[in-house]
């Protein structure tokens, strides 16, 4: 069956950086195109990054343009959120998903950017 599942979040000072990890198993990764959402208490999902199969296009939110970026390991089926000059208005539940026949979604990882 499709999983994934995030790790690395946490609780970082405003500026500071975190990497996010997705590791997929159940479906040829290499062959799909992978995102990150993200979740703020009480606001909807928003779509964070999203990057291609070759990794050879990546699309972002403007909110986080500049600021993050997202990559891929193919031979290790997994993606990579990486995340600098954290602001505290980035704080949010991180979600990996990835369309196939169906949407699949992992179980976030939090990050909390405070002082």
């Amino acid at each position: 069956q499709v999983q994934l599942v995030e790790s690395g979040g946490g609780l970082v000072q405003p500026g500071g950086s975190l990497r996010l990890s997705c590791a997929a198993s159940g479906f040829i990764f290499s062959n799909s195109y992978m995102r990150w959402y993200r979740q703020a208490p009480g606001k909807e999902r928003e779509l964070v990054a999203g990057i291609t199969s070759a990794a050879d296009t990546t699309n972002y939110a403007d909110s986080v343009k500049g600021r993050f970026t997202i990559s891929r390991d193919n031979a290790k089926n997994t993606v990579y959120l990486q995340m600098n000059s954290l602001k505290p208005e980035d704080t949010a539940v991180y979600y990996c998903n990835v369309y196939l026949w169906a949407e699949y979604w992992g179980q976030g990882t939090q990050v909390t950017v405070s002082s």
